[in-house]
């Protein structure tokens, strides 16, 4: 795999770059909560900046129907402002005469940025009128967006028939990672909790050749029981995905890697926490949780590992009574990388779990993408990475 990394062209100064970035952090009544992904893209922004490049930051938040003051992205400027200790201007429009303006008078060095791409109805539909206008806006394009490679939307996919297309920092780093996955060494074990088998089934299928054991949990080992006559009580499962399900389970070859758990901690019908056995659990049971003969039966396939790749947790962590078997997995997982084994691990909420360990510097690489990074891994079409991958 080549990548067309902004670190081949030489000459950055003077030119006019539309940097697509994603700063769609969380935020409680209009205030960030948490700016990982803006603090990621500052080495790709700092970089373009020394060089001379003035910048043009482009970036979508949330999912607003048309143009909406909660969404704006005045708030994403000021929070990189502070982060990037550089003045950033804020444009309160993506084209027109307020953004000619604004770019006409930016300076070598200098950063504006525009308002939420999402406010155009042409984003979201891949529109080439909008991504035309959008090109002309500047000299190059330098995509650190990776966790929405896999849309086809304007500022993503269009963009690239209209300006040269560079990966940049973040963007570049997220593939090389990646690609470690794809290209393991071995043994390679796969840990995949949350809801939905249907956004995981593509990269178990994926990965199973490479995989030595795939170790499921939540929702997604909920579905398996399910499936299997297994009584999972009132607990979350995915009614969408059974001719999937069964799809795994009919295969000889693929269901002997597939670890799931043998013990739970479930809310019983009283609201007390209880550990079962698997067959014991009741109809009147919500299983929230791995029980720790599961813990130990996870742990006993990573501390083999060479590869880990870990996306979705292993139960309802964000209650302080069920979070026991996903923290305890990613401390393991946390203290078998960087060095011992290569680790990775992505999703919002799976890199949430993993600074509950504390020990997430542990960990050699930590994916700002979920679906884009199961889009990636599961072999799936990427648009945004047309021009930027060969």
């Amino acid at each position: 795999m080549k990548i067309k990394s902004l670190k081949q062209k030489k000459n950055w100064c003077g030119l006019k770059v539309l940097l697509r970035v994603d700063f769609n952090v969380p935020a409680v009544k209009g205030k960030i909560s948490e700016d990982y992904r803006i603090a990621a893209a500052l080495p790709t922004i700092k970089y373009l900046q020394e060089r001379g490049a003035r910048l043009i930051i482009i970036s979508h938040w949330g999912d607003p129907q048309g143009e909406d003051k909660e969404f704006s992205t005045r708030a994403l400027a000021r929070r990189l402002q502070k982060l990037v200790k550089l003045p950033v201007k804020f444009v309160p429009a993506l084209v027109g005469p307020k953004v000619d303006g604004a770019i006409s008078s930016l300076g070598n060095g200098e950063i504006i940025f525009l308002e939420n791409l999402r406010f155009h109805p042409g984003e979201k539909d891949n529109a080439l009128p909008f991504a035309r206008a959008l090109a002309a806006l500047a000299d190059v394009y330098v995509n650190d967006a990776f966790s929405v490679c896999h849309r086809e939307q304007a500022s993503v996919s269009a963009i690239t028939r209209f300006l040269q297309a560079f990966a940049g920092l973040q963007l570049e780093a997220e593939l090389k990672n990646l690609q470690k996955i794809m290209q393991p060494v071995k043994p390679l074990v796969v840990v995949m909790g949350g809801a939905k088998i249907s956004t995981k089934a593509p990269i178990i299928k994926k990965l199973y050749p490479r995989a030595s054991q795939i170790l499921l949990g939540g929702g997604l080992a909920n579905s398996f029981w399910r499936r299997q006559g297994i009584e999972i009580g009132r607990s979350l499962y995915d009614a969408s995905a059974d001719k999937l399900v069964d799809s795994f389970l009919k295969n000889k070859k693929t269901l002997p890697k597939i670890i799931l758990p043998v013990d739970v901690v479930v809310k019983s019908v009283s609201g007390k926490n209880v550990r079962r056995d698997l067959k014991a659990v009741k109809k009147s049971d919500k299983i929230f949780d791995i029980g720790p003969e599961s813990i130990a039966l996870f742990s006993s396939y990573l501390k083999k590992a060479q590869t880990i790749v870990w996306n979705g947790p292993l139960g309802k962590f964000e209650e302080a009574a069920y979070k026991h078997g996903t923290i305890a997995v990613g401390a393991i997982i946390a203290a078998r990388s960087t060095g011992r084994a290569f680790g990775l691990v992505g999703g919002g909420e799976t890199a949430e779990a993993l600074k509950m360990t504390k020990m997430e510097a542990y960990v050699d690489w930590v994916s700002t993408a979920g679906g884009a990074m199961l889009s990636y891994l599961g072999g799936e079409k990427m648009p945004g990475l047309k021009k930027i991958i060969s």
